[in-house]
């Protein structure tokens, strides 16, 4: 894992800094690249000596939503000349924490046993921006082995008052 971090890292630095302008759009673009480039179909694709790199660009082009800007046509055109696109999703992650680090911000994620949505999920990211003491980027993962409850994880820090945790912990008092 380390070494696909070293590989990525120069690449997200000089994308931060090349799209200073607008990095909150760069980061819309490059996490849907991320998406599209980890799916093992196109890996494949990519990897077959018979693809070129206007092909696999053409292809990520193609399947996503919005067409690609030319920095977004370049940039995945250097990392595929490279050979570096399964790298990309950490790319993306690398990038984003450049983007938090500017604006005092961190990408949280909650694990869910239930689908959450609008005013309740309004409600908890307000109750851990409170917590945690900063603005949060929140994504919402469903983890119907919870039970119950959420568990919250924010850079290194996690938050579990999730029904299983709780049980885990009785679990733990009662052998004791």
């Amino acid at each position: 894992m380390a070494e696909l971090a070293t590989i990525a890292r120069p690449y997200a630095e000089a994308l931060f800094k090349a799209s200073a302008a607008d990095n909150a759009f760069t980061a819309q673009w490059l996490d849907r690249m991320a998406d599209i480039a980890a799916d093992p179909d196109l890996m494949r694709f990519a990897s077959n000596p018979k693809s070129t790199v206007d092909q696999v660009v053409d292809l990520v082009a193609s399947v996503m939503k919005e067409p690609l800007v030319p920095v977004a046509r370049q940039f995945l055109r250097t990392v595929l000349e490279n050979g570096r696109l399964g790298a990309l999703p950490e790319m993306a992650a690398q990038f984003r924490l450049h983007l938090n680090a500017q604006g005092g911000a961190s990408d949280a994620t909650i694990f869910s046993a239930f689908p959450m949505e609008g005013a309740a999920l309004t409600d908890v990211t307000q109750s851990l921006e409170k917590r945690f003491n900063r603005k949060l980027h929140v994504s919402v993962r469903l983890q119907p082995e919870l039970i119950g409850g959420i568990r919250v994880v924010v850079g290194d820090e996690v938050l579990d008052t999730s029904v299983k945790a709780r049980l885990e912990q009785m679990k733990v008092a009662l052998a004791a």
